[in-house]
């Protein structure tokens, strides 16, 4: 179990640089299976999730060289295996994701129903969908989904909603398919455009047509260098912070990935200032209530709702926040009730009504955005917060605790047994 203590008050200042974004070196991790050449990542982030899927990885045959922080070194050279490891799955979500890769490669593969945050149930058939319709035979057998193929062939897609999973999942199998697919409604977030990036670089041809994403594959696909993308959820998680405790922060970033958040924040009163790769966040008194809710990208993320309810718990009047994306992901509502919000839940609409003051208790992370509420919290709360993780907040932060003492806070952090 780890403990974060922070003793709330203390407003934060300075400058940092956010890792990379994990959601995106997960994707380009995992199409390190499509080529037996080498694959270069760099800006990839020292954190569980990486550990996880390096660990996947190496499970199926991949060899994976962690050349230095943030560097690795990835070949498929090697006799590469086509069952995917339970143990590893249970984990993470993002593993799914390595069926259609074997697949492709080996005309077979098995992967366990995935696991991750508790987020509600998020069912992976958009994904088997989408592998059906580009020549897969699927079968679920015990809870494993066991896929085979002769041979694939292009397709045209339609995703009833923007899944990032789904769009990367198809995207990734479709770049071992000499023809042409189509991918319609796919996902627009950055993370799918620097996949986009690094399969164009391993000879694969993809572009963005309107709403949808146009891909040409290849027989065999070459190696790559690619740098991955900041991470906007740590960047937007940091203005938040700034926000919340009344601090000012530049954080090293790519704001173009975070308009909506940024006017959300400026209607509240923060002052902002954007660079082309660096944001720079001044908080305030908290001038009004909001009304929003979560969409896709380019829409108001909903990696970021439960942090925006951390901060409105604060904001002066009633506000609305309506989770449209995972309708149950408010774990994080009952542990801020315990520092002293004002928040109720009416189906997939949050009501929260601004109080004056939160207090330090003891509380449980339930998901990493759950997590990084917590926090933001906790840095405004009186007293001392003492929160609880069984390894969320690892899951996106090497070391958070110590990146929140270089701006101020008044934090320790405890890994127990």
């Amino acid at each position: 179990m780890h403990r974060l203590c922070i003793r709330g008050g203390r407003p934060l200042r300075g400058r940092l640089q956010v890792e990379g974004a994990k959601n995106s070196a997960l994707k380009l991790l995992v199409a390190s299976l499509l080529t037996e050449e080498e694959l270069l990542l760099e800006n990839v982030p020292e954190n569980q999730d990486v550990r996880t899927m390096t660990g996947m990885l190496r499970a199926l045959g991949q060899r994976v060289d962690h050349l230095a922080p943030g560097r690795y070194r990835l070949s498929g050279s090697g006799e590469l295996l086509g069952r995917a490891p339970y143990e590893l799955v249970r984990l993470m979500r993002d593993s799914f994701t390595v069926l259609g890769p074997l697949l492709a490669r080996l005309g077979r593969a098995e992967v366990p129903l995935p696991g991750g945050c508790n987020l509600g149930p998020r069912p992976v058939n958009f994904h088997l969908s989408g592998l059906r319709a580009l020549g897969a035979q699927i079968e679920l057998v015990g809870g494993v989904v066991q896929a085979s193929a002769r041979r694939l062939h292009g397709a045209e897609i339609r995703l009833d909603y923007p899944s990032v999973g789904a769009t990367a999942h198809l995207l990734m199998t479709a770049a071992l398919i000499p023809e042409r697919t189509l991918i319609q409604g796919a996902a627009q977030e950055p993370e799918i455009t620097d996949l986009i990036q690094l399969l164009g670089r391993m000879g694969a041809a993809a572009r963005r047509v309107g709403q949808a994403i146009e891909i040409r594959g290849a027989t065999r696909l070459g190696g790559a260098r690619q740098r991955v993308i900041p991470d906007r959820v740590q960047a937007g998680s940091y203005a938040l912070a700034a926000a919340i405790s009344g601090g000012e922060l530049s954080i090293g970033c790519r704001p173009d990935h975070l308009r909506s958040l940024i006017g959300e924040l400026r209607q509240l009163g923060m002052t902002i200032s954007e660079e082309p790769e660096a944001l720079r966040v001044r908080g305030g008194p908290l001038c009004r209530s909001l009304s929003l809710e979560t969409r896709p990208y380019p829409g108001f993320a909903t990696d970021f709702q439960p942090q925006m309810t951390a901060l409105l718990s604060l904001a002066p009047g009633e506000s609305r926040l309506r989770e449209t994306v995972f309708p149950s992901r408010f774990g994080h509502v009952p542990e801020l009730l315990r520092l002293g919000a004002d928040i109720s839940a009416h189906g997939d609409t949050l009501l929260i009504r601004g109080v004056e003051q939160l207090q330090g208790a003891r509380v449980r992370v339930s998901s990493i955005c759950a997590g990084e509420a917590l926090v933001l919290a906790a840095l405004a709360a009186r007293g001392e917060t003492i929160i609880e993780d069984e390894g969320h907040l690892q899951r996106r932060y090497n070391h958070l605790a110590r990146q929140l003492a270089a701006l101020g806070a008044d934090v320790s952090y405890k890994n127990e047994a």
